[in-house]
Parts: structure tokens; sequence; C-alpha cells
């Protein structure tokens, strides 16, 4: 059996859980203090300090995958640039939405 069979199911349900709590969080207060679980209760600048945590999330994941599974060398390098690609996606986007959304609250004023 493939790999890819164990990232379909995993991938399938992380996308519904995240639309759901989308949807349900969409026009909520969002928070910049104190610790908060929900991603989608953050403000941008907290989405970013978060997703700066994940680099050693992302760092073990990605060795446990090296560990525990007997992929070829150009898998392993595919699944890298992968897994750097979505963080770096994911790192862009939260800054340039934290600094529109620090530059929006400083036209209020």
């Amino acid at each position: 059996m493939s790999i890819l069979v164990y990232f379909i199911a995993p991938m399938i349900a992380v996308t519904v859980v995240h639309l759901i709590m989308h949807a349900k969080y969409k026009n909520s207060e969002k928070i910049d203090k104190g610790f908060v679980f929900i991603y989608h209760k953050l403000t941008y600048r907290r989405k970013f300090i978060r997703s700066l945590w994940n680099i050693p999330i992302f760092t073990l994941i990605f060795l446990g995958v090296y560990w525990s599974t007997n992929l070829t060398s150009t898998e392993y390098m595919i699944f890298a640039m992968i897994c750097i690609f979505l963080f770096l996606l994911d790192f862009l986007y939260t800054f340039v939405k934290w600094r529109k959304s620090e530059k929006g609250s400083f036209n209020q004023v």
C-alpha cells in the first residue's frame, strides 16, 4: 500500500474541520492576549507568532517520517520541499494579513 493512502484520509478530515471552524469563528472577536487553543480565534499577529512556533514541530514531523518510513531519497526531498513550501506559504500569508490589519487599525484612529 502506498504511503499516500495514509495521507489522504487525514487531509480530508483536517480540511473538513478547518472549514467548520472557519465558518464558526469568522465574525467573532479575535483574541490578542493570553493562551488560545483554537487557531481561528487569534488575531493575525498571534497567528504569525504561532506559525513561527511551528518550525520545530515541522522539523520533528519530518524527522519522524524520515526515521519511520522506507522512502527513497527523492521521495524524502519531495516531502521536505512540500513541508517547506506549506510553511512559507502560511508564514507569508499571516505576515501580510497582519501588516494589512495593523495598517487598517492605524487609519481608523
